[in-house]
């Protein structure tokens, strides 16, 4: 729960922090910018209100680790994907986005504070505890985080134990963990695709870098 307040807060501060040029920049998501990536967050919080009122009274079938699934890379033909860029242009300004994005995100910040994390609560078709749904949030979080300052080298970046923590759960969705040489930003970008390795790197994923990347869906 401590995680999911940090690294979410962390997240918000960032998007708060960005000029409004930069909303223009391109973001760590393919063929997002900024302002398309901050419109993705405003649904994510959104989604999380929604799952947290959505109370569940059957045995969990996934955690915080399982509830993520695998997936192929986007190709830009998924209609979600193709929305986003829309919804992020009619704001207009993106001081009319980044006052949503407070808005809903400050009111699934205070649910999480005051949800029972054994609580269960269905999202996806799935049951889980309201504990491990934040906590697989925090991989979420941490990883938007880094897409949003992909491009802005002087931007905050996520707190050093979600760092760590994000890290451990995609070694956990990878069944194997990433070389001790890399950082846990290293980890996370390789990792989920935000970059290619290096050769050096791929030499020291060793038969992990035939698994990779790992796109979460």
């Amino acid at each position: 729960m401590d995680l999911f307040s940090r690294s979410w807060t962390a997240l918000r501060a960032a998007v708060a922090d960005t000029s409004d040029e930069d909303f223009e920049r391109p973001s760590g998501c393919t063929g997002w910018l900024v302002r398309d990536l901050v419109c993705h967050l405003v649904i994510d919080a959104q989604d999380v209100l929604i799952t947290l009122v959505t109370p569940a009274g059957t045995e969990p079938t996934v955690d915080a680790v399982t509830y993520w699934n695998l997936v192929e890379p986007p190709t830009g033909e998924d209609p979600l994907d193709a929305l986003i860029p829309r919804l992020a242009a009619a704001y207009g300004e993106p001081r009319l986005l980044r006052f949503h994005l407070d808005d809903v995100g400050s009111a699934a910040g205070r649910a999480a504070v005051l949800a029972d994390p054994a609580v269960r609560v269905s999202t996806r078709d799935e049951v889980l505890t309201i504990g491990d749904y934040l906590s697989a949030y925090v991989l979420e979080w941490t990883l938007h985080h880094l897409d949003l300052i992909a491009h802005l080298p002087s931007a905050a970046e996520p707190p050093a134990e979600t760092l760590a923590a994000a890290r451990a759960s995609l070694e956990k969705i990878a069944g194997t963990p990433f070389p001790a040489s890399f950082s846990d930003k290293e980890a996370l970008l390789i990792g989920a695709g935000r970059r290619a390795p290096t050769a050096a790197e791929k030499a020291a994923l060793g038969d992990l870098a035939a698994k990779l990347p790992l796109i979460l869906g």
